[in-house]
């Protein structure tokens, strides 16, 4: 407290006891008890209201101890219960959880993780893949300014994701890895690799290039087979030994039918190898009859046209052909898409024709395109013409209809250059993306679409959006989420079908692996999207006929069911809505494939590496005696004191207000008692 602060204190208790003692003061050589008490009161209430007034501050110091977070995650993938160490890993986590030296040491923390990563005390062992780095990203972020020495209980067999044993330049905290499994290396033939495009075209040969490892000492002798149901379509003699222990077999299929053709690849297994289940591979083709054939027009290079050209081949059913305005004129015909980049005067005859053949296309308006010239051609819309420019974020409309938009995140991808001023459409139409500066909605579009005339047409009202691609991998570390956006407008715009009320989109065949989504829309009778309805999917399994129902459930802008749970199988599926009698159908195929399955043995040396780079120990889960002692002598690992000093100002201290109400009020009574007032 300081000294000026100490001196009023005693001014105001001076003054206190001068104002009570003059309101109270008898002329008799004593006063009585009675005036005493009122002197007392009377100071007791007045030097409290002085408090008030200068309001001291005291400090308060409070200690506490702060004990090291114990992180266990447990590796929840199916892999775990395969190499059956599902129990002795139950057991290790109980032990562990349950140990009172360790409580009293550390706060224990359980996470699982496998797909996904979660705080989770509930251990299944049923995920069918496993991202070790992905946990270790996610606890990087809750822990980043604690310790936390980390167990995490794992076979180390990771089936997708970077490499972990490189986490440790993200998360900065001590490793000890328990290793689950089998660590005697067996004989053992595999598929380790298998690559095959998912489209390919009627008449036509496809490629498959299947990678075969072999593991042990001695030259053996197989035979590599693909089969379509009964039938052997290729077979090929395979020698590999302890030197020369893969092969690369590239072979080429026909494709004689349209839609999904489902192949198995296996390699014969090997007298007394131990895991057979990765001697064979699945893998689907989807035979087209035609490709969607799409030319971008342009009158100067930009950018934008090689990634609209990369984005829209990235899907195998579509070519696209880079022309200039008088070259597409003769041969508009052989495409179902026009995509038109920036047009000015050279483009007059080509917009003519397409009005004449009522062809589908997409005008793209950037800083380059004459707006006197598109004024005057467009008769559905105009462009203020301001001969300024103007940077547009995008933000998606949820209220979209057409088609089913997935949110790419796109306020985080950079800016489109577009003109600035006001866009007049004179007939009804809907925006994909709106046009927003600092985060400031301006309810101008960026990217529409409509139908005029039974054909369908696309106007994006800015440029550069090369770098929203460039954005996305950067984002996702992977092209697809914009690649598969442009191509499901490129797929709507392409088309002339009609609009459903109810619109399904699925795959025609999924790997066993993987998710199994399938999204829906609905409409009403104006086709706005309505969220009121429910929606069942019924799925027929084809070879055992067995029916099995499952919900929708409303996710942002549509409808979703997860339909993982079903087993590699043929399936028909019909899709309803409740409350009207509307319905759609269609069928796909999920390949058998468990790639958790794949593994014999722990991943020992990336699991010990990761401890050694973390500075760290990894234990066998087998031979876990010391983990414990060794967490509880570990000095690296002590609780923490803390002392956290708090400034309290007087005025805060609710208890000084009930003396000055107590003592206010008891000389009033005793007054009143006494018949003073």
């Amino acid at each position: 407290m300081k000294t000026e602060t100490i001196i009023y204190i005693i001014l105001a208790g001076a003054i206190a006891i001068f104002l009570a003692v003059f309101q109270y003061y008898n002329k008799k050589k004593s006063m009585s008890k009675l005036n005493m008490l009122f002197t007392f009161l009377r100071f007791l209430s007045i030097f409290s209201i002085l408090l008030l007034l200068i309001n001291p501050k005291f400090e308060q110091i409070k200690l506490s101890v702060e004990k090291p977070q114990l992180v266990i995650a447990i590796d929840n993938s199916s892999s775990i219960s395969y190499l059956n160490q599902n129990t002795q890993v139950l057991d290790l986590v109980e032990k562990l959880s349950s140990d009172d030296n360790l409580n009293n040491k550390f706060n224990i923390e359980l996470y699982t993780f496998g797909e996904v990563f979660k705080a989770s005390d509930s251990i299944t062992f049923s995920q069918s893949q496993t991202n070790i780095n992905n946990a270790f990203k996610q606890l990087s972020q809750i822990y980043r300014q604690t310790t936390a020495p980390t167990l995490i209980i794992s076979d180390g067999n990771q089936t997708y994701g970077n490499d972990y044993q490189f986490a440790t330049s993200v998360y900065k905290q001590n490793i000890f890895p328990v290793i689950v499994g089998d660590t005697v290396t067996y004989t053992d033939l595999k598929i380790q690799q298998l690559n095959v495009n998912r489209y390919t075209y009627l008449k036509n040969r496809f490629p498959v290039e299947t990678i075969l490892v072999y593991n042990g000492n001695n030259t053996i002798n197989s035979r590599f087979v693909v089969t379509r149901g009964n039938t052997t379509v290729y077979s090929e003699s395979i020698r590999l030994s302890k030197e020369n222990n893969s092969k690369v077999v590239n072979f080429t299929l026909p494709a004689n039918s349209v839609g999904v053709s489902a192949y198995k690849t296996t390699i014969v297994p090997i007298d007394n190898e131990k895991n057979k289940v990765n001697n064979s591979k699945n893998f689907a083709v989807e035979v087209i009859d035609q490709k969607t054939k799409i030319a971008i027009v342009n009158d100067f290079s930009h950018p934008d046209l090689g990634t609209l050209k990369k984005s829209i081949e990235s899907n195998e059913q579509r070519s696209v052909n880079l022309l200039r305005p008088k070259e597409i004129i003769d041969q508009i015909n052989d495409f179902q898409l026009i995509i038109i980049n920036q047009p000015n005067y050279k483009f007059k005859d080509l917009f003519e024709v397409l009005e004449k053949e009522n062809k589908n296309h997409i005008t793209i308006v950037g800083a380059k395109t004459d707006l006197n010239f598109l004024n005057n051609t467009k008769r559905e819309f105009s462009s203020e013409i301001t001969n300024q420019t103007e940077s547009y974020q995008a933000e998606l409309n949820n209220s979209f209809s057409p088609f089913i938009v997935d949110d790419i995140n796109f306020e985080s991808f950079p800016p489109l250059n577009s003109n600035y001023g006001q866009i007049s459409f004179k007939i009804p139409f809907e925006s994909l993306l709106n046009k927003s500066i600092n985060g400031i909605l301006t309810n101008e579009p960026l990217l529409v679409t409509y139908e005029t005339n039974g054909r369908r047409e696309g106007v994006l009202f800015g440029e550069n959006i090369w770098q929203w691609r460039a954005q996305s991998y950067i984002n996702n570390k992977s092209f697809n989420p914009f690649d598969d956006f442009i191509g499901k407008l490129v797929q709507y715009l392409a088309s002339n079908k009609t609009k459903d009320r109810l619109n399904v989109d699925y795959e025609s065949f999924y790997n066993g692996s993987g998710s199994i989504i399938i999204k829906a829309e609905f409409f009403d009778k104006n086709y706005v999207f309505d969220t009121r309805e429910t929606l069942n999917i019924s799925v027929t399994d084809n070879i055992s006929k067995e029916e099995r129902t499952f919900p929708f459930i409303l996710k942002n802008n549509n409808f979703q069911v997860d339909l993982s749970s079903l087993p590699p199988s043929k399936y028909n599926f019909t899709v309803r809505a409740t409350n009207e009698n509307i319905a759609k159908s269609g069928s796909f195929q999920i390949l058998e494939y468990n790639v958790e399955q794949q593994f014999l043995n722990a991943n020992v040396t990336k699991l010990q590496q990761l401890a050694t780079n973390s500075e760290g120990k990894s234990y066998f889960i087998d031979n876990t005696e010391d983990l414990i002692n060794d967490l509880l002598t570990d000095n690296r690992f002590v609780s923490i004191q803390k002392s956290n000093k708090n400034i309290i100002p007087l005025i805060d201290w609710k208890y000084l207000l009930i003396i000055i109400a107590l003592s206010l009020g008891l000389e009033w009574f005793i007054r009143k008692y006494n018949g003073l007032i």
